[in-house]
């Protein structure tokens, strides 16, 4: 029993290092508009979206921890091995496309890892067919939403603002992406971290740690939103090039819709107990931004190059955990 919750113990700490290269790895969906617009400096940008990544928890219930606490694989299958295997993945997968440089998601990381670890414990009857419904729409939907939403809203503040002079716009909107950088990393932290308190709450659950009814403890909260906001402190600066400058070329205007398109998407997501991507969402925000000035402004193979990591992501995450699941399990044979 000892042994058993030492590595239990040992799996809560890895979870939360997943967390903490969650914020490191998407840092660039919060920041990398306000910095490439030169709003504001980078130590100062990615402080900015710590602060309000750790605080996302006051203003969000606790919808999509439950979702993959519940709703992705039987819960009877999950232990400690699955668990561990499951981040193996997707720690894996955000290390190589932080490496890269290629925004991928670290959300649909962690789940292709817990589905790839349960499906070799328990084969395709341990995932849940409804939640992976949810996930598969989210993937399409999310990056859609935040383009259409971007691009109504650039069409719009272009038209309100058509009469003003340049700098007036650029002084404007300097201000208004405070706002704007602010809401979305509140939807980046309050969407992001749930999913590493939902695979901790669900482990000790499955232990028998939570009692006879499931729920998040407080400090599984705390805990989850301080490595995330850490993670985003140190930021990747790898992705924030590509996210900010590769995509589309994006000025203050820009990057307040780009921003207010996609917390408005996290914010639905998150309401409605959605595990979406806020990479996808960002990434389909900045392109409806670009789209608005002409088509041609999208620089459309890097965003290929996005896509394809986005394909793959699910899949690759699977094969790791599902490795190390089998290796684990002979090892403790």
């Amino acid at each position: 029993m000892s042994t058993n919750l030492n590595f239990i113990i040992f799996v809560v700490a890895v979870a939360l290092l997943f967390d903490f290269l969650n914020g490191f790895h998407d840092a660039a969906n919060s920041i990398a508009t306000i910095v490439s617009t030169r709003v504001l400096r980078p130590h100062w940008a990615v402080a900015w979206a710590a602060f309000f990544n750790f605080i996302a928890f006051l203003f969000f219930g606790l919808h999509v921890a439950n979702t993959i606490s519940l709703g992705v694989v039987n819960p009877t299958i999950i232990d400690p091995i699955v668990v561990f295997s499951a981040l193996v993945g997707a720690i894996f997968w955000d290390i190589v496309t932080w490496y890269f440089g290629i925004p991928s998601s670290s959300s649909h990381a962690l789940i292709g890892g817990l589905a790839g670890a349960a499906v070799s414990k328990g084969g395709a009857a341990a995932l849940k067919t409804q939640g992976f419904i949810k996930i598969g729409a989210s993937i399409v939907l999310s990056p859609v939403l935040g383009f259409v939403l971007a691009f109504v809203l650039m069409i719009t503040v272009s038209f309100i603002c058509q009469r003003s002079t340049p700098r007036k716009v650029d002084r404007g909107f300097r201000r208004l992406q405070l706002v704007s950088a602010a809401l979305y990393s509140l939807g980046h932290g309050g969407n992001d971290a749930q999913k590493t308190m939902g695979i901790i709450a669900v482990l000790l659950y499955s232990a028998g740690l939570l009692g006879n009814n499931f729920h998040v403890p407080l400090w599984i909260v705390l805990s989850c939103q301080a490595a995330m906001g850490l993670g985003t402190l140190f930021g990747g600066w790898r992705i924030v090039k590509t996210m900010g400058m590769k995509i589309t070329k994006l000025k203050p205007i820009g990057g307040f819709a780009a921003e207010t398109g996609g917390a408005i998407t996290l914010f639905l997501a998150t309401g409605l107990g959605l595990p979406v991507s806020t990479t996808h969402t960002i990434t389909g925000a900045i392109t409806g931004v670009g789209a608005v000035t002409k088509f041609s402004a999208v620089r459309w193979g890097v965003a290929q190059r996005i896509v394809w990591a986005w394909v793959l992501t699910i899949p690759a995450t699977a094969f790791v955990s599902g490795l190390t699941w089998w290796v684990g399990h002979l090892w403790l044979q």
